[in-house]
């Protein structure tokens, strides 16, 4: 691995980083944060995130991940609302393992919204890069709709997505998005292991 072309990438990109692509990558760090700290903050440091991203994404001709950036943010005042609305009798939302039902469906979200993606950046705009955009933004779909479910397995669907996007976004040339993507890899494996955890504890003691 060339270190000094990383670190000499990495100081250019922070050259060119506009201050508004610099706020988009402090709040989405701060979401992910908040999401490992089952902290309600995740919703709205993650909307603000998603809005600035819609336009840069725009901007580099992403189209899927500035789609994905608009859902992130109906998914966010969903997600709000999820886990301020506990059932009944329940102090608060708690966090779960999908059925197998549940793992059917997100499969089957994850395919069905990959072809469709795939489809309209291939037919009617001017992507250079249909397949990993589209992937990303299908595997996100699912991180961000099990994670406003407070599924576990939400955090697998982002250590995916984050993986891919870090030579995505730099190959697009955007080196401080690419930067935040690794540090969003470590933090999904930490917030794995932090839901598993969680899960278990709650499964114990409402067994």
């Amino acid at each position: 691995m060339d270190w000094q072309y990383i670190v000499e990438g990495m100081h250019a990109g922070i050259q060119q980083m506009s201050w508004l692509e610099a706020l988009a990558v402090f709040f989405g760090l701060a979401s992910v944060y908040y999401s490992m700290r089952e902290n309600i903050l995740v919703f709205p440091t993650g909307i603000i995130s998603t809005l600035i991203y819609v336009w840069i994404c725009f901007q580099v001709r992403l189209y899927a991940d500035m789609s994905i950036n608009g859902y992130y943010f109906v998914m966010s005042v969903f997600g709000w609302y999820v886990w301020t609305h506990p059932r009944p009798g329940k102090a608060s939302v708690p966090i779960t393992w999908l059925d197998h039902r549940g793992i059917l469906r997100a499969l089957l979200l994850l395919l069905i919204s990959y072809g469709l993606l795939y489809y309209v950046l291939r037919t009617y705009t001017d992507s250079d890069v249909p397949y990993w955009d589209s992937f990303t933004t299908a595997s996100a779909f699912v991180g961000m709709w099990l994670m406003a479910k407070k599924k576990v397995e939400n955090w697998i669907a982002w250590i995916i997505t984050d993986l891919v996007s870090v030579p995505l976004y730099l190959y697009k040339g955007l080196l401080l998005t690419s930067f935040q993507f690794l540090v969003f890899t470590i933090l999904a494996a930490m917030g794995l292991v932090a839901w598993v955890r969680l899960a278990a504890a709650y499964a114990r003691d409402n067994g």
